[in-house]
């Protein structure tokens, strides 16, 4: 057992403490898993969610949802060739010439 004062015990479990953190560490520019439907719709609205439920019967499939800071959660959808993209507005409106700039 360790004594409660002894300095190196400490050491050792700031050690401990940041290896954990860098092997939980998420990149934020990983892709949200596409298994994990329930992570990419959470805190969108629900005039967002029934615009994306009425796109997803045309084929079109939510890619990424962007967040702004203080600003409304922007999905992102792609056509089902990956040509096209747009974004569903905080009102559940379609903004089909989105000035969103998309990394290659």
């Amino acid at each position: 057992m360790h004594e409660p004062n002894d300095a190196t015990h400490y050491d050792d479990l700031a050690a401990d403490d940041a290896a954990a953190s860098v092997d939980t560490l998420l990149d934020r520019r990983d892709p949200t898993p596409v298994d994990d439907p329930v992570a990419l719709r959470s805190g969108l609205s629900r005039a967002q969610l029934d615009t994306l439920e009425t796109m997803e019967s045309f084929h079109w499939r939510l890619g990424f949802v962007r967040w702004p800071v203080f600003k409304a959660a922007i999905p992102v959808l792609f056509n089902r060739d990956g040509t096209r993209y747009v974004v569903i507005r905080e009102d559940g409106s379609i903004d089909e010439r989105p000035t969103l700039q998309l990394r290659q």
